[in-house]
């Protein structure tokens, strides 16, 4: 992993504490247990699903040597305040990006995205923001949290919907990382999110029967919450 091999280089191992997301794949938190460092969780913006400098910041402490920020589902992080932070606070910060793909399969995904945008009525859209390539995308299911959107998927699925859940479990829930902390956006994001299927091979009908069925679910789900 590059990560781990930056860190390395930068001279991380034992003591010294890295800020990594919760939400998403557990092998940066991995990669920096490796090295014989600790990772500390952060909450996520929940607009990109990106670390928050603001929540990074709070977990500071002596022992803080790196951030790592991870570009979630296709999303640019707020590198800005990240980077100023690191200045002032003399820590690493190394960016984690996602493998972008060819231009033209970013190109037909983002078709994809803004065809969802513009019809998707029973779901929460993403917040495309500055920029979005769209590697994922990811809806909210707003209800009653994880069992609503377990379900939702199970009745998707059962239309032909091929869509999964992003992050089923936060890395800080997870037993070999699991730490008594609280990260509210983190863990509503691990409870309401869902992958719809998005890609150069899609086609309109595929899209349109995506459409209608997260609309009719996503009503009845609204009608239930009511």
């Amino acid at each position: 992993m590059k990560t781990a091999l930056m860190l390395r280089a930068a001279g991380i191992g034992a003591g010294d504490e890295v800020v990594v997301p919760a939400f998403g794949n557990v092998e940066v938190a991995q990669a920096v247990a490796e090295l014989g460092a600790r990772p500390v969780f952060a909450d996520i913006d929940p607009a990109t699903y990106c670390l928050d400098p603001a929540s990074v910041e709070s977990v500071l402490t002596p022992d803080s040597a790196a951030v790592v920020v991870v570009h979630r589902f296709g999303r640019t992080p707020q590198l800005a305040p990240l980077t100023e932070l690191g200045a002032r606070r003399g820590l690493l910060v190394l960016e984690h990006q996602e493998s972008e793909g060819p231009s033209a399969a970013e190109s037909r995904r983002v078709q994809c995205a803004q065809y969802l945008d513009s019809r998707l009525k029973g779901v929460g859209t993403p917040d495309a923001g500055t920029r979005h390539t769209y590697q994922q995308y990811v809806v909210r299911v707003r209800g009653n949290g994880r069992p609503d959107r377990d379900a939702f998927v199970r009745a998707a699925r059962g239309k032909g919907i091929d869509c999964r859940v992003p992050v089923p479990t936060p890395v800080h829930r997870l037993p070999r990382f699991r730490r008594d902390v609280r990260l509210p956006a983190t863990e509503q994001a691990a409870e309401e999110t869902l992958s719809l299927p998005i890609g150069e091979r899609l086609t309109k009908r595929e899209l349109q029967r995506t459409v209608a069925a997260c609309n009719a679910l996503g009503g009845i789900l609204h009608a239930a919450v009511l």
